[in-house]
């Protein structure tokens, strides 16, 4: 992440198997549209969310809390989709 101001809103992963390849591919497809960095924070480790194998690399099983996070805010509207996205079982 970078040091520009963030906005944020957390979520839960509520599916049964978690952040897994297919999720997080639905996510980086999303996030890349976004004009600036998007991010996932499960505790302390923070993921790229255009990124599908960085995302993985946070390892999000069900019921974790993660927070969704956006560097642009002209991007808002792509950090609403990510958080239903996340919030819906990742339409699973």
């Amino acid at each position: 992440m970078n040091d520009r101001a963030l906005l944020t809103q957390k979520a839960t992963i509520v599916n049964d198997l978690g952040l897994h390849a297919r999720s997080a591919a639905r996510i980086a497809e999303i996030a890349g549209r976004a004009r600036g960095g998007v991010y996932f924070t499960r505790d302390r480790e923070t993921a790229n969310a255009k990124d599908m194998l960085d995302l993985l690399t946070i390892a999000c099983p069900q019921g974790t809390d993660v927070v969704i996070a956006i560097d642009d805010p002209r991007d808002a509207e792509i950090l609403e989709a990510l958080v239903q996205l996340v919030r819906n079982g990742f339409g699973e």
